[in-house]
């Protein structure tokens, strides 16, 4: 194959197994093995940088990362001039603790790059923000919120989550874009209007004067769809919501813990 791809990995339930750390010896070869042939390999995740930065790192990565859904594009240690941040207006955060009641949300927290801050701890994890305990500098106060954040995240109660997402971009008036994690956690990620993941490599499709023929995605989750409409070939995981896979090109026969991402490219490109 002469065609230089640029190769989309989403993180959790796609390249990181169950335990949402572990990343097997294998998958990092075959990556390494794909780089040398010349392609590239781009994390694009939900996560916030300061809790992927750690895999980047493992995977011993240069290329760009996308965190928060496509809001923030950078390439970590580097002053990158193509670098994207958008932001979500921080009234948006205190007009959500309004209808807190209503949209039945446990916490909801502004997430920056490299901080959070979050209204409530009764009913959240630390495990979800990277952390082992709360701090009290995590608490949620107005004077604290002085930047615009570049994500909200939101934990629900309602049963559907996904009709949850639609009811806050009514809301809002369509001001933002609402995805859904994966699982059962009922956590909702609210990114600035026309923000994807999609929208984010399509900026970096632009930089290297490629076509979205020339893109690859994996993905398991609603948050991974406009990125596998987007692509040439968009893949669903073995393990991939019923909702992702009419998006999707091909469904691969490997889980997550199964290697899947590393031995559907091994099979493409090596």
């Amino acid at each position: 194959m002469t065609n230089k791809k640029l190769i989309a990995i989403d993180l959790d339930g796609t390249t990181l197994q169950s335990d949402g750390i572990t990343i097997s010896d294998y998958t990092k070869n075959i990556f390494q093995s794909v780089r040398k042939e010349g392609h590239q390999i781009v994390i694009a995740t939900g996560r916030p940088y300061r809790m992927a930065i750690q895999i980047y790192n493992d995977l011993s990565l240069e290329t760009p990362m996308i965190n928060f859904n496509g809001a923030m594009t950078t390439i970590p240690g580097k002053n990158w001039e193509h670098a994207v941040s958008k932001h979500i207006n921080r009234s948006l955060v205190f007009d959500l603790i309004k209808k807190q009641q209503a949209f039945k949300l446990d916490f909801l927290a502004a997430e920056f790059r490299r901080k959070f801050f979050i209204n409530s701890f009764e009913h959240a994890s630390p495990s979800l923000f990277g952390i082992n305990n709360f701090e009290p500098y995590h608490q949620m106060r107005m004077e604290k919120l002085d930047d615009d954040p570049n994500a909200i995240l939101l934990q629900t109660r309602f049963t559907d989550k996904l009709q949850l997402a639609n009811h806050i971009d009514d809301y809002f008036s369509n001001q933002v874009n609402v995805s859904a994690w994966g699982g059962q956690n009922g956590i909702l990620e609210v990114v600035p209007k026309g923000v994807s993941k999609a929208s984010a490599l399509k900026h970096l499709l632009k930089l290297n004067d490629q076509d979205t023929s020339d893109l690859i995605a994996f993905g398991d989750e609603h948050n991974d769809i406009e990125m596998l409409k987007l692509a040439g070939t968009g893949y669903a995981m073995k393990n991939a919501s019923n909702i992702l896979l009419a998006h999707a090109d091909k469904q691969i026969a490997y889980s997550n813990d199964e290697d899947g991402v590393a031995k559907t490219l091994e099979n493409l490109l090596l």
